[in-house]
């Protein structure tokens, strides 16, 4: 087996696609763990097999392993929407969640509360501030001001005639398509 800095090289994989992936887990983003996890998993398949294969078999087995885990991982990140910038549940920054809708989870007063957002990122869950008024577990909210942190204003959306027409519009669109599918398919 071939050594570099006096250690064998499945080993000196192994150990540095464990380092990469321990620096990810630390400063996340899917910067280092697709290299890490092949790095990895190729330093172990060099370790296994090492007693069995030797010379260029072993190394040319160990290159495959670390282009299909690499792969393998890119592919599972890329299906989750993880460090692309696609996921559509991302939030680039907390101005981003200014006009976000969500529910309150946990009563929101002026000092204290929850929202669940609709679309708050891989933690949809936020400490909230009332805009003006105490509002209560299950009202629909917008997020008013975003803050800094991980703590927003919000009040509560009250549907007035406008939207309450347009609702039971979309409704009663919604109930006839599904009698006159129900009818055709008849």
């Amino acid at each position: 087996m071939v050594d570099v800095f006096g250690f064998p090289l499945s080993l000196l994989l192994l150990l540095v696609g464990t380092g990469l992936m321990v620096a990810e887990a630390l400063a996340p983003g899917a910067n280092f763990i697709v290299v890490g996890s092949g790095l990895t998993v190729a330093g172990i398949t060099g370790v296994l097999l090492s007693p069995v294969l030797g010379g260029a078999g072993l190394i040319l087995l160990m290159t495959v392993a670390l282009l299909a885990a690499s792969a393998a991982t890119l592919s599972g990140y890329r299906r989750l929407g993880i460090g692309s910038g696609e996921s559509g549940s991302k939030t680039s920054d907390s101005a981003s969640l200014r006009g976000q809708t969500g529910t309150v989870t946990e009563r929101v007063t002026d000092s204290d509360g929850e929202v669940k957002l609709d679309d708050g990122g891989f933690n949809p869950y936020y400490r909230a501030r009332a805009a003006d008024r105490p509002i209560e577990t299950g009202t629909d909210v917008m997020v008013m001001d975003p803050g800094g942190g991980n703590v927003v204003t919000v009040a509560a959306t009250e549907e007035d005639e406008i939207d309450r027409a347009l609702r039971e519009g979309r409704e009663e669109r919604e109930t006839d398509d599904g009698s006159n599918a129900e009818a055709e398919s008849a």
